[in-house]
């Protein structure tokens, strides 16, 4: 073998590589390279239970939900604040320049000096002894906020375990698909493969082989489709779930499709006191409420009481000095009406009214909406158990008849046609029996969300 060829530039000496060398450290880097991307994939199978789990710690919706209860909690404390009396402090420092100083008061004449200082310190508190009850409602309407809040982070966890649920579903079907496709194949092979012993016998025609052939690579096409889906849902639920975005999902069986379906009325009550759409309409009607009697308060007086202490300087400097200043102290009681609300407020009222009266509508609405909804899942689900009850027989069906023909195309009674046809049949159930049950279980989850119970 001519392993190298030596000749030598700046010292140093080259060395050739034969051939087969070269093809082989490809091979090597290449293989190397792929064990590496491997390497950097990880597989993981995932139960539902730590699907659902796993996206609501990772969920970037719910931490931003978070932080909006407590901007919420936030304005509550500080509509609390309002009752808390207010204070001020501020000193004036003032010089005044007097080029015309004098004044004559008949035979009377007063000489003011050619400029003077003066300081004015002044510190005061007021509190708000009585205002209508208006501090009072503000922090119930503050109050009611944060509970609606509240809620909305309960609907954002009930929308963010569904979309899990939905991508869980959606992945198990797929690979479910992909599972019966590649049982597919391998029974489509053998078929191949006892068409072509046939045809070399002369029992049946090249056609019938190439019909084996071309049904194997419409099912493989079929393959190539569900691997793209596969890889795309299997990323979505990578980020949905904060897994590094390399990692293969794989999926347990799942069994929810057999569970006992309820009356349809239970399923409506159930929504009717878990949806979070409707407890806020209720809690939206009471802040309706409060503002009422918050726009009403400003047709009452208003009581306050202050207390004031003053700090008076006419000394060029600034620290107290006896006989330069003067340090009066006032305490007072100041009661104010603004009569006028009596007819410029019945407008405001009139409104808010009006926007009470739309939130009991929009309540009614809604109600009709989740019944409407509730109605349609509870259907879906049911036409699901139906579709695996007529499904499962199906492929009885499908069985039995694939048997039968592929008994006769080995006596050579039935031709390809027929056996690849009842092929076809048999595998076309069999998928649609996974993707059925796929179906059913996400449909019993699409119903438990519209009652409002999901997560509870």
């Amino acid at each position: 073998m001519n392993m190298t060829t030596k000749h030598y530039t700046n010292n140093y000496p080259i060395v050739k590589i034969a051939p087969a060398i070269k093809r082989y450290l490809i091979t090597l880097m290449i293989t190397g390279l792929a064990l590496t991307q491997t390497a950097f994939a990880q597989d993981r199978i995932i139960t539902l239970d730590e699907a659902i789990k796993l996206g609501l710690d990772n969920s970037k919706v719910l931490k931003l939900s978070r932080s909006k209860i407590d901007e919420a909690v936030s304005a509550y404390n500080q509509a609390k604040d309002g009752v808390l009396p207010t204070g001020d402090v501020s000193l004036t420092y003032d010089r005044a320049e007097i080029p015309a100083n004098k004044l004559n008061f008949g035979p009377s004449t007063i000489f003011l000096p050619k400029n003077d200082n003066a300081y004015l310190g002044i510190a005061s508190l007021n509190e708000t002894l009585f205002a209508g009850h208006k501090l009072k409602y503000a922090q119930e309407s503050t109050d009611l906020l944060t509970q609606i809040a509240r809620l909305d982070i309960l609907k954002d966890k009930d929308q963010i375990t569904y979309d899990i649920i939905n991508a869980y579903y959606n992945l198990y079907k797929v690979l479910q698909s992909k599972k019966v496709i590649d049982q597919n194949l391998v029974s489509i092979d053998d078929q191949i493969h006892q068409s072509q012993r046939f045809f070399e016998q002369g029992l049946v025609t090249k056609n019938d082989v190439l019909r084996f052939q071309l049904q194997r690579a419409n099912v493989e096409l079929s393959g190539i489709d569900l691997e793209s889906n596969r890889k795309i849902i299997n990323y979505n639920l990578d980020i949905l779930l904060g897994l590094p975005e390399t990692t293969q999902l794989n999926i347990a069986q799942i069994s929810e499709a057999n569970r006992t379906l309820a009356p349809l009325n239970s399923y409506i009550d159930t929504a009717m006191a878990n949806r979070q759409e409707l407890a806020q309409l209720d809690l939206r009607g009471k802040v309706a409420e409060t503002n009422i009697k918050n726009i009403e308060a400003n047709n009452s007086p208003t009581v306050s009481a202050s207390a004031a202490g003053y700090y008076v300087d006419v000394a060029a400097n600034p620290l107290p000095q006896s006989g330069n200043y003067i340090l009066p102290i006032t305490i007072g009681v100041t009661g104010a009406w603004h009569f006028d609300a009596l007819w410029l407020n019945k407008n405001k009222v009139a409104q808010a009214r009006i926007q009470k009266d739309q939130v009991a509508i929009n309540k009614n609405i809604t109600i009709d909406n989740v019944k409407t909804e509730i109605n349609l899942n509870y259907q879906n689900y049911l036409t699901a158990l139906n579709k695996i009850k007529l499904l499962q027989t199906s492929i009885e069906q499908a069985g039995e008849n694939n048997n039968i023909l592929a008994s006769k195309y080995k006596s050579n009674i039935a031709s390809a046609t027929d056996k690849a046809d009842a092929e076809t049949l048999l595998y076309q159930a069999q998928i649609n029996l996974e993707l059925a049950k796929a179906d059913a279980g996400l449909a019993y989850y699409t119903l438990l969300k519209s009652t409002g119970k999901l997560n509870k």
